[in-house]
């Protein structure tokens, strides 16, 4: 596993596999150790790059909030592929790695052969509602810190976007409580105040001019980012959008032989070389 010091703090990375470099980014208090069960099968088709973003899992967790700015972790992805050598890369964002990856394709469209989206949002529109979220957001973070890790983690599994997951074995479960549990809570915490939807800038008026092919996954049963990738399907111009049964917001651990199938198919129904 390599790490890289990008502006003051250490980025790890979780390489594995071979063939076209496909970029993980996992979503909040998660890791690259959440893509575990889906890198057996990709590392057979890709060399998967799997980055624990700043604040989670083997990386640093800095005191800045501002490291962890929107901008600052699209420097850390692009600063990986650097290091590692990669022009261009496929990319598959989960839910707050979503939103990473989406902002990588704005600002680095070049980079990128395609886009995969999971449970993923480009923001919030107006300023009214990045401010209400700024402040859930920074409320959140202040619990975490008040309350301590395990409390938070119990409290977030309890929210109804998860509710889909309690119908997944017991070990699955708690394997996906224990990857949460070994976070840092500062890291954790300022990840809510620099990185989360209320601090993003909004994307939705950048996504006619991302000219990358897009896939789009959401579960059934997570209503609330099926319909915003209905609404992002509309404004990409290459934008595929699929919905996957039986599944809520965690699509790929939820039903990771559909997930995988979707991803699989999309991934080589292109040629890169012409995108």
């Amino acid at each position: 596993m390599p790490r890289f010091s990008f502006r003051n703090a250490q980025i790890n990375v979780d390489l594995a596999g071979q063939g076209r470099p496909l970029v993980l980014l996992h979503g909040f208090m998660g890791s690259a150790a959440s893509w575990q069960v889906l890198r057996a099968s990709l590392n057979a088709h890709y060399q998967t790059v799997a980055i624990d973003l700043l604040g989670h899992g083997a990386s640093e967790s800095p005191e800045a909030v501002e490291r962890y700015a929107m901008g600052q972790c699209v420097e850390d992805v692009l600063e990986v592929l650097d290091a590692l050598q990669i022009e261009r890369a496929l990319m598959l964002g989960y839910s707050m790695g979503g939103r990473v990856a989406l902002s990588v394709a704005a600002h680095a469209p070049h980079r990128l052969q395609a886009l995969m989206l999971e449970s993923a949002s480009p923001g919030l529109a107006t300023e009214a509602e990045r401010e209400a979220r700024r402040k859930s957001d920074f409320a959140l973070a202040d619990s975490l810190e008040r309350g301590g890790l395990p409390a938070f983690v119990t409290r977030w599994e309890a929210l109804p976007l998860f509710a889909s997951q309690t119908r997944l074995p017991e070990a699955t479960r708690a394997s996906v409580r224990a990857q949460r549990l070994q976070n840092n809570p500062l890291g954790l915490a300022n990840s809510l105040r620099g990185l989360g939807t209320g601090a993003q800038p909004s994307l939705w008026e950048a996504l006619p001019n991302i000219p990358l092919p897009v896939l789009l996954l959401t579960g059934e049963l997570d209503v609330k980012f099926t319909t915003i990738a209905r609404d992002m399907a509309l404004r990409l111009p290459q934008a595929v959008h699929r919905i996957l049964s039986q599944a809520g917001h965690t699509v790929h651990l939820e039903q990771p032989d559909q997930f995988l199938k979707q991803l699989l198919v999309f991934a080589s129904s292109f040629n890169p070389q012409s995108t």
